[in-house]
């Protein structure tokens, strides 16, 4: 999957849920947690932020490889980014392919219209299927959109999509009311916010 978010995160309101698995991770089981003001963003945190921001080292021990970077051993890397992520100073740390490189060039969003006493059961069903990386709960905008449940199903052409699309309105049943393919048309990059090399902080 590309995204460790919880099933339900606590911090958002009944009808925006994510039904997205936990994925296998040291970090995985860690819940999110909202900014603290007592934490102190030292010297090694940043160089630790910038030396990961841009992603990891694809190696069986990443952590190794950028403790050596920026000289302080694997244990304490995953301890600093542990405690980071037990602050709300980083929200997640996740695998986020890009599924063009990969062959999957057809990429749907499905969004469905699904009755509201049966969205939690079937979008947490919908959300362990392997070609589905992200399942929310949004609310409706009637009359203009009536869709609360959205999950991008990934192929490597339409009619894969397509398919697979069926299998999901097979799982929703009578539950689905109605449902539409939105395709993806360009990539944009997606990255959160980075800290400057150049800006320092005192320890």
């Amino acid at each position: 999957m590309s995204d460790l978010n919880l099933h339900s995160n606590p911090f958002k309101s009944n009808d925006t849920d994510s039904f997205n698995p936990k994925t296998k991770s040291p970090f995985s089981m860690k819940e999110v947690s909202q900014p603290k003001t007592n934490f102190v963003l030292t010297e090694m945190d940043r160089a630790l932020v910038i030396a990961t921001q841009e992603g990891l080292p694809v190696s069986e021990r990443p952590y190794h490889i950028i403790g050596e970077e920026i000289g302080i051993s694997e244990d304490e890397v995953i301890s600093r980014l542990e405690k980071m992520l037990e602050h709300g100073v980083i929200r997640r740390i996740a695998v986020i392919p890009n599924h063009y490189r990969i062959g999957f060039k057809a990429n749907g969003m499905t969004v469905w219209n699904v009755k509201d006493k049966d969205i939690k059961r079937l979008g947490r069903q919908i959300g362990e299927l392997p070609y589905v990386s992200h399942c929310y709960q949004r609310p409706r905008h009637e009359p203009y959109w009536s869709y609360n449940l959205f999950a991008m199903v990934h192929g490597t052409e339409r009619a894969q999509v397509e398919e697979r699309a069926k299998k999901l309105k097979a799982i929703l049943g009578d539950a689905c009311l109605g449902h539409e393919i939105l395709y993806s048309s360009k990539i944009l990059k997606k990255t959160g916010m980075r800290l400057s090399k150049k800006e320092s902080v005192k320890s």
